[in-house]
């Protein structure tokens, strides 16, 4: 008979645990059916509720819910309170004529028998297979990508821990069901919502608001994402400033320049001086630091983004580590508020020249031409028997009208992927092509130089040069951020992501990855100290020699 007992408490308790749920699984499973009914269910698509409002008070009724049973009753009576879905006809038609990408997609949640009883899976099934068809109140399209509408401000201070849930779930959601590269994240963003939601549980005060909405931000691991906050750049990364200009080059800070201070004071540092530690971190120890709060697509994109908060601080000096002259030396080196640094108005820089007395190379600053030069640029170029265009920069929406003086005819160069406005997390694809039939086209040398401020626009511009037939990149990988992006905000500060997909037309991906060199290329310590281009001397040796 005690056998018998034992066995059925056994059962009771094995019961028990698996219809109890965490504090985080019932605010996982509130985020994913709230963004879900947001932009699916067609009255809420519509804009008939308050939707925030709605949120903020299932998280006050989920404290009273202890297990799965309770959970899903809440959540079948709150939508069956939203009216009734009628059957969608058109929802089940499939556009032959699109192309779609699917990596994005994954409505399995809804079958997660852990949190979700089957009739609750069913009555949310019934809603993605009769979702909502045209407009949508939360988003609208405009050009080529979408944007965000008709969100309310909550403001940038720390207010209460269920706002502070409602910026998560809010921007958890932007992400599922926009974000074209989901898919390439680190972490999976499943995962990322579990991670993220005790940790907005146990913000305080605003500081601790903006660090943790910048680590939610840095999870899509895209360099075009950033969160501006003027809190987290006092607080984080400091006021006041060493006055000089620097290269990073092999792990290190190359000193090339001292800038004057209104103080007119002498600091310590001098130009050629390589810094490897400042107060107690190595360089790359300082990159991870600063990196949980800064999302960048790859590790050198991450460097190019955070190299230029070294040497900010709080304090009045900062002590590095130097090498110099053969020597390595500890140094305080003061810092200076900005207003106290002089900032010298930079020297003006030709936009094209010819790098050689015989006038056979030619060069071209992709970051300052603009689209009325390119006439006079290319006429003035186009005898030279190689160009090099520099795209270690960003240019002024130079790409069609440059592609169709140089390129031989009409190419597909990459393609885009668009979100399926009408089935969210779902994209297609297009490809897009380039140029036109032009047998005047430049035929000498291209020669494209990148690195990691290569980026976006630059990285297309870069993969329409590539369709030239005497096209060769030299530099180091670019930064692997590629497409369109969209705008908008996170607890009232500015924020974005990359909106579409951009791929080689193949499908090769360029994201997260870059542009790969034909020939890579980087600076050296040795090579900053003397002033060298060692990515331009490169470019001139490849001109010469053919390789």
């Amino acid at each position: 008979m005690r056998k018998i007992s034992l066995f059925i408490l056994l059962l009771f308790s094995l019961h028990f645990s698996a219809q109890a749920l965490s504090e985080t699984q019932k605010l996982a499973s509130l985020c994913r059916i709230w963004g879900f009914l947001k932009y699916y269910h067609p009255g809420v698509a519509k804009g008939d509720f308050e939707w925030d409002q709605e949120l903020l008070k299932k998280i006050d009724e989920l404290n009273n819910i202890r297990d799965k049973d309770h959970l899903n009753e809440l959540y079948f009576n709150w939508i069956n309170n939203l009216g009734k879905v009628d059957e969608c006809k058109n929802c089940s038609k499939e556009n032959k004529e699109k192309v779609y990408f699917l990596r994005n997609f994954d409505p399995s949640w809804i079958n997660d028998k852990n949190i979700f009883n089957e009739k609750l899976s069913r009555q949310l099934l019934f809603i993605q297979n009769n979702r909502n068809l045209g407009s949508n109140h939360y988003f609208g399209t405009g050009g080529r990508k979408v944007y965000f509408k008709n969100e309310n401000s909550y403001g940038s201070k720390f207010t209460s821990k269920p706002i502070s849930l409602l910026e998560l779930f809010r921007y958890w959601n932007e992400v599922e069901y926009f974000f074209p590269y989901k898919y390439q994240t680190d972490q999976n963003w499943n995962d990322v919502l579990t991670e993220m939601i005790p940790k907005f549980l146990s913000i305080q005060n605003d500081e601790s608001y903006h660090l943790t909405l910048a680590e939610l931000v840095t999870k899509v691991d895209d360099s075009h994402a950033f969160l501006y906050s003027p809190l987290i750049n006092a607080h984080q990364y400091g006021r006041r400033k060493v006055p000089v200009e620097y290269t990073y080059a092999e792990g290190k800070l190359v000193i090339t320049k001292i800038i004057k201070n209104r103080l007119d004071e002498e600091i310590s540092l001098k130009t050629g001086d390589v810094i490897y530690d400042v107060n107690g971190r190595t360089i790359p120890q300082m990159i991870n630091r600063f990196g949980k709060y800064v999302p960048a697509s790859n590790s050198w994109g991450k460097i190019t983004k955070v190299k230029n908060l070294f040497l900010f601080s709080n304090n009045d000096s900062v002590t590095v580590k130097v090498e110099r002259d053969g020597q390595n030396i500890s140094v305080t080196a003061k810092t200076y508020l900005l207003k106290d640094i002089i900032t010298e108005k930079p020297a003006a820089k030709q936009k094209w020249n010819f790098l050689d007395a015989s006038r056979k190379i030619g060069y071209a600053n992709m970051g300052i031409i603009e689209k009325s030069d390119l006439d006079e640029m290319y006429g003035d170029l186009k005898s030279a028997a190689s160009i090099i265009f520099d795209l270690r920069n960003y240019p002024k929406q130079t790409i069609i009208p440059l592609s169709r003086m140089i390129l031989p005819e009409k190419s597909i160069y990459y393609q885009f992927n668009f979100p399926e406005t009408d089935y969210l997390s779902k994209f297609y694809s297009s490809k897009n092509s380039i140029g036109r039939k032009n047998p005047d086209y430049y035929k000498g040398n291209v020669i494209v130089l990148v690195d990691g401020n290569t980026q976006s626009q630059a990285e297309t511009t870069t993969m329409m040069f590539k369709q030239h037939p005497k096209a060769k990149v030299i530099g180091s990988h670019t930064s692997g951020a590629n497409g369109d992006v969209i705008r908008f905000k996170i607890a009232d500060l500015d924020t974005c992501f990359t909106g579409l997909g951009a791929y080689y037309p193949d499908g090769r991906e360029t994201q997260r990855i870059g542009i790969v060199p034909d020939i890579i290329i980087t600076p050296t310590v040795k090579g900053v100290q003397q002033g060298k281009d060692e990515v331009l001397e490169r470019a001139l040796e490849y001109i010469k020699t053919g390789f």
